[in-house]
C-alpha cells in the first residue's frame, strides 16, 4: 500500500511516502521527483507524477529515507484550497438513529445527497488535539468518514466515470457541535468549529483501494462506537461525485467526506458526548487509523 503523506521535521514541511517499517521516503531528497514539495502540487501534476511516486515508494533510494520517529505526520492536505465538501445522512442506519432522537419512527431516506461544507481552516492532522469548545457547544460529537481527494478537474461528471477523477482516499472525522447544528438550521456553523476536521493519516492512491466496499470503524477510549462498511452508503462515492459536479467544477485537491455510519454519540442511550481526555480513533480498511485526543482549551 502506498501511503502519501505530508510531514514535518526540523527542516520544515514537505511530502513523502510512509514505508511499512515506519521510515519516511522524503521526496524532496530524490532528484527529479515530482510534486513540487506539497501534496496539492503532486495532485495537480497528474497521473504520471503519481505513478512515478508510487514506483519510488516501492523501491525507495536508501539515501532519501528518514528514520522512524524523526518526523511528524500532518494532515495530507494541511489547508485545502476550498471548503471541505461533505455529505449528511448517507447511511440508512445513521438516518434511522437520528430520526429516533426526534421521535420519528418511520425514516424516509434522502432522495438526493445532502451536501454541506466545513471551512478549510478546520483541518487538523493525526495526533492533533480537538478542542472541547466548552461554553460554545455541550454536544461535541464524532463521525468517521471516507474522504475522497479529487485528482482531475471535471464538471457534470457521469457516474460511470466518477472514479476516474479521484486521486486517492483518506480518513476524515466530521467533529460536530450538535446543538449548534440544530440551532442554526444550516449545518455549516455546527460543522465548522475550529480544529473540527481531522484528516489523515495519509492518502492511499485511488487504484489501491476498493472504496465502494471497505470496512469503516470508530473507537472512543477503546470502546467501539461505529462499525460498518462503505457498501452501506445510500449514495456511493460515484453518485456523490456525479451529483456534486452538476453545474459545479470539481478541482484537483478538493476533499469530499462521504457521510458517517450509525453509532454517533448524540444518538446513544444515554448520549455520550466527547469530553476532555477522550481519545478518538477512526479506521478504514485499506487506509489505516486516524487518532486524535480531545483537550480542554
Amino acid at each position: 500500500m502506498t501511503k502519501l503523506a505530508t510531514f514535518s521535521d526540523a527542516r520544515g514541511t514537505r511530502i513523502g511516502c510512509v514505508q511499512e517499517d515506519g521510515r519516511m521516503l522524503d521526496l524532496s531528497a530524490v532528484p527529479g521527483a515530482p510534486g513540487g514539495g506539497d501534496m496539492l502540487s503532486l495532485i495537480a501534476a497528474g497521473p504520471a507524477a503519481l505513478a512515478a511516486v508510487t514506483a519510488l515508494a516501492a523501491a525507495p533510494p536508501p539515501a532519501a529515507l528518514l528514520p522512524a520517529g524523526s518526523w511528524t505526520l500532518l494532515a495530507p492536505i494541511p489547508r485545502p484550497r476550498r471548503n471541505v465538501f461533505c455529505v449528511g445522512r448517507n447511511y440508512m442506519d445513521h438516518v434511522a438513529e437520528g430520526d429516533r432522537t426526534r421521535g420519528i419512527t418511520n425514516s424516509e431516506l434522502p432522495k438526493f445527497p445532502q451536501f454541506f461544507t466545513k471551512a478549510p481552516d478546520c483541518v487538523i492532522g493525526p495526533e492533533d488535539w480537538i478542542p472541547t469548545h466548552a461554553g460554545i457547544t455541550q454536544w461535541l460529537d464524532y463521525e468517521v468518514e471516507l474522504a475522497a481527494i479529487i485528482g482531475t478537474e471535471g464538471t457534470n461528471i457521469p457516474k460511470e466515470r466518477a472514479l476516474d477523477h479521484v486521486f486517492g482516499w483518506t480518513i476524515g472525522n466530521d467533529v460536530t457541535g450538535r446543538d449548534l447544528q440544530r440551532r442554526y438550521g444550516q449545518w455549516f456553523k455546527g460543522k465548522s468549529l475550529d480544529r473540527s476536521c481531522p484528516l489523515g493519516p495519509w492518502i492511499v492512491p485511488a487504484a489501491e483501494l476498493d472504496a465502494l466496499n471497505t470496512g469503516i470503524r470508530l473507537w472512543v477510549n477503546g470502546e467501539k462506537r461505529q462499525d460498518s462498511n462503505t457498501a452501506k452508503m445510500i449514495f456511493d462515492v460515484k453518485e456523490i461525485i456525479h451529483q456534486l459536479s452538476i453545474g459545479f467544477t470539481l478541482k484537483p485537491g478538493d476533499v469530499i467526506i462521504t457521510g458517517t455510519p450509525e453509532g454517533v454519540g448524540y444518538a446513544m442511550q444515554p448520549p455520550k458526548t466527547l469530553q476532555p481526555g477522550d481519545v478518538v480513533e477512526c479506521e478504514i480498511d485499506g487506509i489505516g487509523r486516524l487518532r486524535n485526543a480531545v483537550k480542554a482549551e
